[in-house]
Order: C-alpha cells, then sequence, then structure tokens
C-alpha cells in the first residue's frame, strides 16, 4: 500500500487515466472519489467505462444516486453520495450493496460521506482517489490502494 500522485494538465488527461484503470479493472473493485466540484470526478468516471468498454453517455447520477452501465466487458455501478449527508442516509438508501457486488466494479463519487479511509478490515480490493483542483485545466491525483 503506498501513495501515487498524478499531475493531469487537461481534462483528456484525466479521462486517460481512467481508460488506464477501467483497462485493468478486476470484478469487485470499488474505487472512492473525493474532490470538490468540478474538480473532474466525473471526467475520471468516463474514462473508466471507456476503459472497460462502456459505449453509453456516462452521466453524474448525482439525482439518482446511482448509475448502472453493463455493455462493457464488466459492469460499472457509477453512485454519487453528494445529496447524502451520512452513512445512515447512505445505507438507507440500499447502496451498501455496491461496496460487495463481485460483478462489476463501483466507483463512489464523494465517497467522504461515507467513509473517508476504508473500513478496517477492508478486504475488497478498493481505491482511494482524491482529485485536488489546482486551476482551470490541471488537476493532482492522489490514489492509494487497500484490501485485497
Amino acid at each position: 500500500m503506498s501513495l501515487h500522485v498524478i499531475e493531469s494538465r487537461s481534462p483528456e488527461e484525466t479521462s486517460r487515466l481512467g481508460v488506464q484503470w477501467g483497462r485493468q479493472a478486476q470484478c469487485g473493485w470499488v474505487i472512492g472519489l473525493t474532490g470538490d466540484l468540478g474538480a473532474g470526478k466525473t471526467q475520471l468516471v468516463k474514462g473508466i467505462a471507456e476503459g472497460l468498454g462502456i459505449t453509453n453517455r456516462i452521466q453524474s447520477p448525482t439525482f439518482t444516486l446511482i448509475r448502472s452501465y453493463n455493455s462493457g466487458r464488466l459492469p460499472l455501478h457509477h453512485l454519487d453520495l453528494y445529496r447524502l449527508d451520512s452513512p445512515s442516509q447512505i445505507i438507507g438508501a440500499g447502496l451498501e450493496q455496491y461496496l460487495y457486488d463481485r460483478d462489476g466494479v463501483t466507483v463512489i463519487e464523494w465517497i467522504e460521506r461515507w467513509f473517508a479511509t476504508p473500513p478496517s478490515p477492508f478486504k475488497l480490493p478498493y481505491r482511494h482517489v482524491q482529485i485536488e483542483w489546482l486551476n482551470e485545466t490541471e488537476r493532482r491525483i492522489r490514489y492509494e490502494d487497500f484490501g485485497a
């Protein structure tokens, strides 16, 4: 477990990183994203979807909480917790099941609304990603892998 830091100089670079992760993705992966509004979380998810071979248009599920895409080599479950305030609301919305979905990849925007770092012991493959807005086009992306 080590911290990785990547500087992205454009939305396209952020998307390319996501494509790389999508190509590497395995069943059961959970990727938790943190970052301010406009930091590039959804841009990264679009890249992950592309790397999984998903051809659907990827939209942020801010108002629906979840969007699932099944047209790629693995299903992608894209959750957005922005409108939820606490872990109990998240569990009450039935979203906990996506932490343990072994049939696809789950990407969760605003993961800090659920937990800041993975619960211990976190036995699933989990990548914690923080996207920091540097300027209009540049982002600092820090990530750390936990679990299996």
